[in-house]
């Protein structure tokens, strides 16, 4: 049996986590969420709930309030509650459809108390009656009610010089009589102010009058309609007026509403635990144009670190290229077509169970869990991967590097057996594990809450040590297969505030932190090997911005989810992420059709991280892989593949530039892909114009996002410039119509910087 307490905010918004399912018998209770229990707010309604097996006839729960006024004893019988079968409509999301899952599976009871007095303290148990006649309790569980109060001038720390303009004002604290649970306080907005940044954001550049937080949420696909993302951050530019910009310096939750409910006020809302009348959270408040707010930021944060030229280059890859034969077969036609690769990532390379060993490769079980060499590796001729470092090896020889996918757990279903049970043991022996708190209160190991390898272990990457012991496991593969970088994916699965990492942090601390220490863990590695720190994460926090290359998650393949990527990359680039990309035309579900495919490649050739992927399709037919090859063969449209490859020439003469604005990037904090506004912050235009952008000083990019379009308008500030497809030049300060075919995006030189691009565009 399954019990959780929730409480909702005036504004209705709900402070609970998708649940874990939990059933009777033993254990009785499967998890409670007493940290969120004790954010009940007074005034407000409380929701007490429980999960039980089908066999429950009745649930009561047994009330003990303690104020003031005494102690006072109720009961409570709780009320069956339909609960919602379909999660992805709700929510969205892989951990919501778990949840959506788990409530079918699992018999669900509620009370609703209307109102909680506030400076109360309630305990409660809920017992149920079974239908054999036998009762099952669980133990007695607390929570305190908390109160909205004035916070004190100090309240909230600010950090920023006199000229910024803008202090935090009307502040108030969560309070439950012992501690600060959240804060919350006011910023100015004025008439003409733009607010934006937050991390990847895909449904807007501009978020004045939306509501966003701050939490790392695996939100698959959509994610421009339901405003959730795997890498937000605390952090944004106000772009407009004087300029300025601020940093909730956590890395708990925060809310934001951004001019929604008062036009003229950024209110901020912030989860801390403090003792009352400290101070309970820090605000750093930038001042200057978006370039200096963003290096004063990442000064604080982190800088991006450079990565090697070959990351410019087309990355490849398909979730069915699960063979060697297979990457060598498609690594042989982009050869044929004379299509340029410069990485392919292999995702379905390993057993699946260890994440460390190739599939069929034949070894003796390590009991110990240490680390295995590649020696001890016996790979049979009719295995799915015969020789993978001769493979490896020939695809350096043809300048193709050579990337790994990775999950940051440990599979426990099926029971795991062989090596995956040694591991299992070993990292629970160790003490290297994530944990949460059980029904008894004691810590067990975390197990994983989402659909996605569930009740899988979760190493605590945030902790050098057990950071250590999970990468030593794949230094073979660096070392002595010869492997260039890891796809870094699911930083997302720490997930609940009653998680308890290795230096005793909270999950409401932690967890945003993890995907940062991910991909840390295995830049270290890397580099500890003599190799550049190359990553490619989908999840991440503040701090990402050090550790390697980032893709912007999972979408299909729509001209809409073309559009949201584009947001998504230039707000992942405004707050500091500097190697960014996305699935080129999305990678889930039919293939796009030739327009939409030509599109996105021709958009991408100036985007930082040029990659295209396709989802596992069971190898059914049709082939729904996203070469240009297939493209042309399902569609019958043959030009995608002269067009494809003359897109990814123009994408390999680029390299230079890029490589070499990169290194200006690191240096002035320009963003490499670079909203119009941090060059012309006072130009409202730019605001009409949200997706177009700066590839380094000297180019403006303005994809094409819709069907059927053969002319295209693009703003051009205030400047010379060249048509880079035509020669002609053309005044800045006005929008012009570009004439554009499906593999030519509008793109404008700075007229002073043509003589030297010319070449690039075939001039």
């Amino acid at each position: 049996m399954r019990c959780c307490c929730d409480s909702r905010s005036s504004s209705g918004r709900s402070s609970n986590d998708p649940p874990s399912s939990g059933r009777f018998g033993p254990p009785v209770l499967r998890r409670h969420r007493a940290a969120l229990a004790r954010a009940s707010v007074a005034g407000e309604p409380l929701r007490l709930g429980v999960r039980t097996s089908a066999d429950a006839d009745a649930v009561d729960v047994e009330l003990e309030w303690r104020d003031a006024a005494g102690t006072r004893l109720e009961g409570h019988a709780l009320s069956p509650v339909a609960r919602s079968s379909r999660g992805q409509a709700v929510d969205g999301g892989h951990l919501a459809s778990a949840q959506a899952r788990q409530n079918r599976a699992a018999g669900g009871w509620e009370l609703t108390l209307p109102s909680v007095p506030s400076g109360a303290e309630l305990r409660y148990r809920f017992t149920a009656q079974r239908r054999d006649g036998a009762a099952e309790s669980t133990r007695w569980f607390s929570c305190r009610v908390a109160a909205w109060r004035p916070g004190a001038a100090d309240t909230v720390r600010v950090d920023a010089a006199s000229s910024v303009p803008a202090r935090p004002s009307e502040v108030e604290v969560l309070d439950d009589g012992e501690r600060v649970l959240r804060v919350r306080f006011a910023l100015p907005l004025t008439t003409g102010e733009h607010v934006t940044g937050f991390g990847e954001r895909f449904d807007a550049l501009d978020h004045r009058g939306q509501r966003l937080d701050s939490m790392v949420f695996e939100q698959y696909k959509s994610q421009g309609a339901h405003r959730r993302t795997y890498l937000p951050m605390p952090f944004a530019h106000v772009v407009g007026g004087a300029g300025w910009g601020f940093h909730v310096r956590t890395s708990r939750r925060v809310w934001f509403d951004i001019g929604a409910s008062d036009a003229s006020r950024l209110v901020v809302e912030a989860e801390t635990d403090a003792v009352a009348e400290a101070a309970a959270i820090e605000l750093a408040l930038y001042t200057g144009a978006p370039t200096e707010v963003l290096d004063a930021f990442l000064a604080e944060v982190g800088r991006p670190t450079e990565l090697p030229d070959w990351v410019f280059r087309l990355w490849a890859s398909g979730n069915e290229w699960n063979t060697q034969a297979e990457v060598e077969r498609q690594m042989a036609l982009h050869r044929e077509h004379d299509i340029p690769v410069g990485s392919v990532v292999i995702e379905a390379w390993s057993d699946e169970s260890t994440f460390t060993a190739f599939r069929d490769a034949r070894y003796e079980v390590r009991a110990d869990g240490g680390p295995l060499r590649l020696d001890d590796f016996d790979f049979p001729s009719e295995g799915a991967w015969p020789d993978p470092k001769g493979m490896v090896d020939a695809l350096h020889e043809s300048d193709v590097r050579v990337h790994l996918w990775q999950i940051p757990l440990m599979k426990m279903r099926p029971h795991p057996q062989g090596q995956a049970r040694a591991d299992a043991d070993a990292a629970i022996r160790e003490g290297v594990l994530i944990k949460e708190v059980a029904p008894d209160g004691s810590l067990r190991p975390y197990r994983n809450r989402g659909w996605w390898f569930p009740l899988g272990l979760m190493p605590d990457l945030t902790d050098e040590r057990a950071a250590r012991w999970w990468t030593e496991k794949r230094r073979y593969l660096v070392e002595e297969v010869g492997i260039d970088g890891f796809k870094t994916d699911g930083g997302e699965h720490a997930w609940g505030a009653d998680l308890r990492y290795l230096d005793g942090s909270h999950g409401d601390v932690s967890n945003n932190l993890f995907p940062v220490a991910y991909a840390a863990a295995y830049g270290r590695l890397l580099a500890s090997a003599g190799k550049a720190p190359v990553t490619f994460s989908r999840a991440g926090f503040t701090g990402s911005q050090a550790h390697g290359a980032f893709w912007a998650g999972d979408e299909n393949s729509t001209w809409e989810a073309f559009r949201w990527s584009m947001l998504a990359g230039l707000s992942a680039a405004a707050s500091g992420v500097l190697y960014w990309g996305w699935d080129i035309a999305g990678f889930s579900g039919d293939i796009p059709d030739p327009e939409l495919y030509v599109r996105a490649m021709a958009a991408s050739v100036f985007v930082p991280i040029m990659q295209y992927h396709s989802e596992f399709n069971h190898h059914r037919l049709p082939s729904r892989d996203r070469t240009p090859w297939n493209i042309a063969e399902r569609t019958g449209d043959d030009a995608v593949i002269a067009e494809v490859r003359e897109l990814v020439h123009l994408r390999e003469r680029l390299v230079p530039y890029l490589a070499a604005q990169a290194r200006e990037s690191i240096r002035t904090s320009r963003p490499l892909m670079r909203p119009l506004y941090f060059d012309h912050p006072g130009d409202e235009e730019v605001w009409a114009h949200p997706i177009q952008w700066m590839l380094g000083d000297d180019l403006l990019v303005a994809p094409v996002l819709e069907p059927g379009v053969s002319a295209s308008t693009v703003y051009l500030p205030p400047g010379d410039w060249v048509d880079v497809w035509t020669g002609s030049a053309a005044r800045g300060g006005a929008v012009v119509t570009a004439a554009t075919t499906r593999d030519r995006v509008p793109v404008f030189a700075r007229a002073e910087s043509w003589p030297a691009l010319a070449s690039v565009f075939g001039d």
